[in-house]
């Protein structure tokens, strides 16, 4: 894989990652890499032939779209299965009807092979999550089944969770690992429903040894997926199958989950992982420049970890960002290239978005006073904005939905859900959405 491609794609999900919801990246972008093919294509490796298909369908032109506006030198992207991360052989039609049904097919390509335990850095704001998650691989199923594994977004849940499974194969080799989310799970169902495949959607999930569903909290409000999840989990617990989930908030205040699914969650243990302080961050970028091999100058190392907030995959994506344009250009690290390359993610003075302070800048971008956007109306020209800032709330503060639904004039938390869920669904279809939000986000710092 030449390094100039990868990092070039590197770019391009950074960006992707910045436009889409956080669980739709995960499920389809997350563990994909890139080469450039003798004929100077951009080959996009992907774990299997359904994120293939589901990528090429939904996301292709978006993908063309950044390449474009990163001005990369690519005029062709073509999306290929690996086999150990290398291109499988190409097929000119859909597999043959006695193989494996892609849609279920078990992949390990599906495992992020840099999310080991050994390269997890441990902190205070994650030790007790990191401690569980080992213990869990040493006894599966005998303690904290499930393991529930919360916290806010980008904070190390997904790699806790790999190297879940990673632990576990290489101790027990023999071990089926099924390892999704929740939003690919709830499109499996549809999917599965739709073609009259709900046998091998049930032997496929309730055959595994370990579950891990990333995520989890997507299905809260679905009241089918709801239902197929509770008789998976129910099935593998009687089985004695270890199940690890993760979510962005606790059983008990995740809106929409169903009581037996919130009481299931908390039947084992509940961990959270905290925003890294510093000395963590710094620990991380350590981490990451050295499995790159590269050194980062001290004061871009300092800036990095002062620049990101209070997300590792933030803190991450930086990095890697920097990277790319460096070996893209050719151009040795500098600060003025940090301060250039970074100067998105906004201000270093520790500033940060308040509630109040995003109910003025959405009110200003729609030409509405504060007060307007409180008011308990369902009238367009206000509901619409007021969604807006609902969204810009849960992703830039650590505030509850009920608290975001009291900034906003007292609304109910899961009016505050359908908000964020109608945004996102937006933010799929319509690029200008997303600068929209942006633009709003830039403007608060």
């Amino acid at each position: 894989m030449d390094d100039a491609s990868s990092k070039a794609w590197e770019l391009v999900k950074d960006r992707l990652a910045a436009e889409l919801p956080s669980e739709s990246y995960q499920s389809w972008f997350a563990r994909t890499t890139a080469r450039r093919d003798s004929s100077g294509d951009l080959l996009i490796l992907v774990p299997d032939a359904h994120t293939k298909e589901w990528i090429e369908k939904e996301y292709s032109d978006r993908v063309i779209a950044a390449i474009r506006t990163l001005k990369l030198p690519y005029t062709t992207v073509r999306y290929v299965v690996t086999q150990n991360g290398i291109p499988a052989a190409a097929s000119s039609g859909s597999p043959p009807s006695s193989g494996p049904d892609p849609m279920f097919e078990d992949s390990p390509n599906r495992l992020n092979y840099r999310y080991t335990f050994d390269d997890f850095v441990v902190g205070s704001c994650n030790q007790f999550a990191h401690a569980a998650a080992k213990a869990v691989t040493e006894q599966p199923a005998r303690i904290y089944n499930p393991l529930f594994i919360y916290g806010g977004v980008g904070m190390g849940k997904t790699h806790l969770m790999h190297a879940i499974a990673h632990a576990v194969l290489q101790r027990y080799p023999e071990t089926r690992v099924v390892s999704t989310t929740g939003e690919r799970f709830m499109q499996q169902l549809v999917t599965s429903i739709r073609t009259d495949r709900m046998a091998l959607f049930h032997q496929h999930y309730r055959s595994a040894d370990i579950l891990l569903v990333d995520d989890v909290h997507i299905v809260a409000g679905k009241e089918r997926t709801q239902e197929e999840f509770f008789h998976t989990f129910n099935e593998l617990y009687d089985q004695h199958k270890q199940i690890v989930l993760s979510s962005d908030s606790p059983p008990d205040k995740t809106p929409g989950l169903a009581d037996r699914l919130r009481s299931r969650f908390q039947w084992g243990l509940l961990v959270d992982v905290q925003p890294p302080d510093l000395e963590t961050k710094l620990a991380i970028l350590d981490k990451k420049a050295d499995q790159e091999g590269i050194r980062l100058p001290p004061e871009v190392r300092l800036f990095i970890a002062m620049k990101t907030k209070s997300n590792v995959r933030e803190l991450e994506g930086a990095l890697i960002r920097l990277l790319a344009f460096s070996s893209v250009t050719g151009s040795p690290i500098t600060m003025d290239m940090a301060k250039q390359t970074l100067k998105h993610l906004g201000p270093t003075d520790g500033r940060k978005a308040t509630l109040e302070m995003i109910i003025k800048a959405v009110a200003e971008r729609f030409s509405l006073t504060p007060a307007q956007l409180r008011l308990k109306t369902n009238q367009k020209r206000i509901s619409y904005p007021r969604q807006i800032g609902m969204y810009i709330a849960k992703e830039t503060t650590m505030h509850s939905l009920p608290e975001i639904g009291r900034a906003f004039g007292g609304k109910h938390h899961t009016t505050v859900l359908h908000a964020i869920q109608k945004i996102e669904r937006e933010r799929q279809t319509n690029p200008d959405t997303n600068k929209l939000i942006q633009d709003i986000i830039d403007s608060l710092y």
